[in-house]
């Protein structure tokens, strides 16, 4: 109810940065876009008006939100999401500091060699114990793109493009078969949110935690953390859960990668738990 109340309280000002933009185009007299020279006028000076605007009206709809943002986070969802600045998580979702612990990399790639992705999957499930996992990506990636164009760029970008390309490798039958590249584009941008939400159940943290709260379910009420595979649309502004059926997906890996089988647990819990089986690994 705190989050609600708090969400009715800031959607009016979403768009707080948008209307500090105009105030620099007023400013200057000139009009505001993307060229290297407004770049060059657009100094850091305008990003810290910008804040103290912002801090001035949350201090003013809620007085106390610093003193407790200070103290703790306690966030419920991880997102992992594309380092595209149209994909802000909080600010598409419209929810207050402290409610999203974030990763973002170029095209939300989890992959088991990328210390840092593994190090803020581990921390959030195992330490702060986030309940849902949201692994989202956007049409009109650029990651996405490069890879369907098998553009050439210099490393180390090109060994990352690469993790998409591999993507592409499985699932070639069915991107081969779309003539349009644009929407071989957008296909493979959903597959690749299947795929590294595959890549989260493969992790020793996700799974560990997940058989504990299994074994707890009075206690959490569901098995945490949830994994949800999500597309934004910027053309839109719209944020969706992929209809897709992650058991299907599963079901077919659970016997190479699952860390925790019925040999692990008594015989009570080994009757209900099947790893990335279908008593535990649900959408």
């Amino acid at each position: 109810m705190a989050l609600q109340s708090f969400c009715a309280r800031v959607r009016p000002r979403r768009a707080l940065l948008g209307r500090c933009l105009p105030s620099l185009t007023q400013a200057t007299g000139r009009s505001l876009h993307l060229s290297r020279r407004t770049c060059k006028e657009w100094s850091i000076d305008e990003l810290i008006n910008c804040n103290e605007e912002w801090r001035q009206k949350m201090m003013e709809s809620d007085p106390s939100f610093f003193d407790r943002t200070a103290k703790t986070q306690k966030p419920r969802y991880l997102w992992i999401g594309c380092s595209d600045s149209r994909v802000a998580p909080g600010t598409i979702c419209g929810l207050p500091p402290g409610t999203l612990f974030v990763h973002r990399n170029i095209a939300n790639l989890v992959n088991n060699v990328d210390t840092s992705a593994m190090s803020v999957i581990q921390y959030a499930v195992g330490i702060l114990q986030v309940q849902h996992i949201v692994l989202c990506g956007h049409y009109d990636c650029g990651g996405i793109s490069a890879a369907v164009r098998n553009d050439d760029h210099p490393s180390p970008l090109a060994n990352w493009l690469r993790n998409i390309r591999d993507v592409y490798r499985m699932h070639r039958e069915e991107l081969s078969a779309i003539q349009d590249q644009d929407v071989r584009a957008r296909r493979l941008v959903e597959i690749n949110v299947i795929e590294q939400a595959i890549n989260l159940y493969k992790t020793r943290i996700v799974q560990q935690r997940r058989i504990e709260t299994y074994q707890k379910l009075e206690e959490y009420g569901f098995v945490q953390p949830k994994i949800h595979p999500c597309v934004y649309d910027p053309a839109t502004g719209k944020l969706v859960r992929l209809d897709v059926e992650m058991q299907d997906y599963l079901d077919e890996l659970k016997e190479i990668y699952n860390l925790y089988s019925v040999a692990n647990l008594d015989d009570e819990d080994a009757a209900g738990w099947e790893g990335m089986g279908p008593s535990v690994v649900l959408p």
